[in-house]
Formats: structure tokens, sequence, C-alpha cells
């Protein structure tokens, strides 16, 4: 992927975002957290953004959006594994676009971006999980061609419960 890659939205281009982005990208994730009402469970700060997206072994990528050479938004995604495909998955942890700037086309063009990398990579599946009020972004996913996973329901284990599950890790 090149530094710099331009879309077919004038003026709206994309990279790869740089150790010297962190403090932009935690702006996004407070700014995302802040429109889900999630503001509060944000606990990710630079030192640990750094570490983990560009230390020694980065777990996530992420790309910068950029309208008119100023930051419009950032995707944070990373590889999965689909054992019935037995193929790599991109997921896509989050997507912003900076509210003033939505309905541009960015955000399509970020996901349509995206969608390049997973074929690219050969990728099996390009995933992601959207809020279940958040209608109108449901209704951009599917003019998109995503479908829901109906049968599927995201389960989650974190802070204490993470820490209890792990004790029972431990012999004797």
């Amino acid at each position: 992927m090149s530094d710099i890659t331009a879309t077919p939205v004038a003026g709206f281009a994309i990279r790869k975002a740089v150790a010297e982005d962190v403090s932009l990208i935690l702006r996004f994730i407070r700014e995302l957290a802040e429109y889900e009402q999630l503001l509060d469970e944000v606990k990710a700060d630079e030192a640990q953004l750094a570490r983990t997206l560009f230390g020694e072994h980065p777990t996530a990528e992420v790309l910068i959006g950029e309208y008119r050479n100023e930051p419009a938004g950032f995707a944070l995604f990373f590889h999965n594994y689909s054992t019935f495909l037995a193929k790599p998955g991109l997921y896509l942890e989050d997507l912003y676009i900076r509210r003033e700037l939505r309905g541009l086309g960015l955000g399509k063009a970020m996901l349509a971006h995206l969608a390049s990398i997973a074929v690219a990579r050969d990728c099996g599946r390009f995933e992601w999980s959207g809020l279940d009020w958040n209608r109108q972004a449901i209704d951009f996913y599917r003019k998109l061609g995503a479908e829901p996973m109906d049968e599927w329901t995201v389960q989650r284990v974190t802070g204490h419960a993470l820490h209890k599950l792990a004790e029972k890790a431990r012999v004797g």
C-alpha cells in the first residue's frame, strides 16, 4: 500500500497512519465514542496506542482519511481467520468520519479502500459490527452490500470477568 492513495471523492485521500498520528487517532477514538454515547468506556491513552499500534508487535493497522489535506476520519482494522474458508479475514474495529464531513462519500471511500486491501491480501471476508440503534449506519451498510449476521450474537468477556475466567486456567 503506497503512502497516500487517492479516492474517487475529489479532495479525499487515504494514508497509512504513522506513530506521529497517535494523538490524532486518540482524538478520533474519543469523538467516535462520544457519538456512540460510550465516552466513559474509553480507557486508551497515547502510550498504549503507540505500543499496540506502532510498537514491536503491532496488533492492528490504522488508516487516516484526509479531506482537502485535513484529517477527516480514521479506520482501525486487523486480521482474523476463517477456519471454514481457511483464509484470513479483515475485521474493521472502528470507522469514523468527522460529523461535519459526513454525507460526502468519505465513509464509502474508506470502506471501498479497506475492501481493496482485503482482496489484495486474499482475505475471504471483510466484517465489522454496528450498533443496533444506528439505523443510518445500518442502511448505509445495506446499500454497500453488507449482510447482517442475524444468527450470530457477539460475545464479549472484559474487565473483571476476563480476569476471573483467566484464573480458571491456573493449575492448583
